[in-house]
């Protein structure tokens, strides 16, 4: 597999901060070389920084970038832009690519569907990555059509793996699904982070400590969870004596709600996933 992936080639239509990540994780770990990736931007002086940072050809036109994989045995076209530009990237790529072409989009909300038919593609893999995926501790869940043959699934598994974790899941609809949990999931993280870093600044640490306290804790707390195996209940029931911090602190958090707020955050973020599908 190692071979066959130092002989593969990529075309990056769109290399923003997500499709630069893959290129940085693909070439950091020796995945593929850098000769055998293209990769397409409007503009002239992010072309000449991705050029001269991963030594990879760069183009302006999209179907430039796209026909540089054209013909070649192992090849995928991995369609890395912004929703709003994704019509744009269907026409400049209308007619390019040949029918057994493997297509990788990571464009939220654009289903298999839409991506076939626009494409005349019947190879298509739809991944939904996430933001840690920007250092390399992300977790892409992606499916994709029965046309994607087995060797192109283990290809598809290594280029996504440079983003971190991946997960193949069995219909497209734990896509939408995905984007809600795991996508959509550094935002809730976030939103902690912040509420927390505010209380310990209320109780009077500096912004500087209350963030170090609270990062490390929340880093710690996630490798002992994936490290010990145990369900977060029974490792909060652990560190829950009765009358102490713990028990009042959670009496609190049930008290307003968390849990149910959470569910009902995640369950929307779901419903807007599918929404923007269908507006496609």
């Amino acid at each position: 597999m190692a071979n066959d992936l130092k002989n593969l080639h990529l075309a990056f239509i769109g290399c923003g901060v997500m499709g630069e990540s893959m290129v940085a994780g693909l070439l950091r770990k020796n995945v593929v070389d850098s000769k055998n990736i293209a990769a397409s931007h409007p503009r002239e002086s992010r072309r000449a920084e991705l050029s001269e940072k991963y030594g990879i050809e760069v183009f302006e036109g999209n179907a430039d970038a796209a026909k540089t994989v054209i013909g070649k045995e192992n090849s995928a076209v991995l369609i890395c832009v912004k929703p709003q530009r994704l019509t744009l990237v269907l026409n400049d790529l209308n007619g390019v690519l040949s029918y057994d072409q493997l297509v990788v989009s990571i464009v939220a909300g654009a289903t298999i569907g839409h991506l076939a038919d626009g494409l005349s593609t019947a190879k298509i893999v739809r991944a939904m990555p996430n933001t840690p995926s920007q250092i390399g501790a992300g977790i892409t869940a992606w499916t994709c059509t029965e046309a994607v043959a087995e060797t192109e699934l283990g290809h598809v598994r290594e280029v996504l793996a440079a983003l971190g974790k991946e997960l193949f899941v069995e219909t497209e609809n734990m896509i939408d699904m995905a984007t809600s949990l795991s996508a959509t999931g550094p935002t809730y993280i976030f939103m902690v982070m912040e509420a927390l870093t505010d209380a310990g600044v209320h109780l009077g640490f500096s912004r500087d400590m209350a963030r170090e306290l609270v990062q490390e804790t929340m880093l710690g707390s996630v490798k002992f969870a994936m490290e010990s195996r145990k369900h977060p209940a029974e490792l909060r029931n652990m560190v829950t004596s009765p009358g102490g911090t713990s028990a009042e602190a959670i009496y609190q958090m049930e008290k307003g709600t968390l849990r149910t707020v959470l569910s009902k955050a995640v369950y929307a973020a779901y419903k807007r996933a599918v929404e923007l599908g269908k507006k496609k």
